[in-house]
């Protein structure tokens, strides 16, 4: 599947940082699923966003350097392949001071009946959101 990247540009708060002075791993998570949130968000209408949820099965990360308060970032999430009710959606953050990959990551998403929540099959009206 050709998805498009979805993309947010972020500076690291002072929230985000913990006990050792570098961004908090849970934070990359949180980062992560907000942008992929915002991708559903701005793609999906009303209608869509009604009938339809997304609901995590499984999330890995691979965490490849630090990341320190007022650095800047972008989270960058697209579409990898779809089958069923399932959805595999890769992210990227990258620093961009040196364009350095921070985190590469992994989520498997499961589409469900927002009334039921039960696992509802992917539409090509859904698929083509993110082409």
């Amino acid at each position: 599947m050709n998805s498009e990247i979805f993309s947010r540009e972020i500076i690291v708060p002072q929230s985000a940082i913990d006990a050792r002075g570098h961004v908090n791993n849970l934070v990359y998570l949180e980062w992560c699923l907000e942008v992929a949130e915002a991708h559903w968000e701005t793609k999906a209408n009303t209608d869509l966003k009604k009938k339809f949820a997304w609901y995590v099965l499984h999330h890995s990360i691979d965490y490849k350097a630090s990341v320190f308060e007022g650095e800047q970032l972008k989270v960058e999430t697209w579409i990898a392949n779809y089958k069923g009710a399932k959805c595999e959606r890769l992210y990227k953050i990258i620093r961009l001071t040196d364009q350095k990959i921070i985190i590469e990551a992994k989520t498997d998403w499961c589409l469900v009946n927002a009334n039921t929540l039960r696992p509802s099959k992917i539409t090509e009206e859904i698929s083509t959101l993110f082409v």
